[in-house]
């Protein structure tokens, strides 16, 4: 499985297509600007909303709900890379992190 850092994830810059696996009132919590949130429960059914040609990074609180999406992208031909550590390593790493409901699509 590919994985990145959440150093190397945030050197990429914007352009990254950051998916958010962890629930909708996770997401509403605290999010990393930019990434679009698709709970692991709808992933399935939200692919055709995903980015077919690009990587797409996979998030969510720690690691392991994102491992799993990453296994599963993978395995319909997605370009998936797994986020090591989550929101909770990206938030300790300093890295910028919105909070509440503010800006929700």
């Amino acid at each position: 499985m590919n994985s990145i850092s959440v150093d190397e994830l945030a050197a990429l810059g914007r352009e990254a297509s950051i998916l958010d696996v962890r629930e909708d009132d996770e997401y509403a919590e605290a999010r990393v600007p930019g990434a679009k949130s698709v709970p692991l429960s709808r992933l399935e059914a939200s692919l055709g909303e995903l980015p077919p040609r690009r990587p797409v990074y996979v998030m969510c609180a720690s690691g392991g709900r994102s491992a799993k999406a990453t296994a599963f992208l993978a395995g319909q031909g997605f370009d998936a890379v797994n986020v090591l550590g989550g929101i909770t390593e990206w938030y300790r790493s300093g890295h910028p992190v919105d909070f509440g409901p503010q800006g929700l699509r």
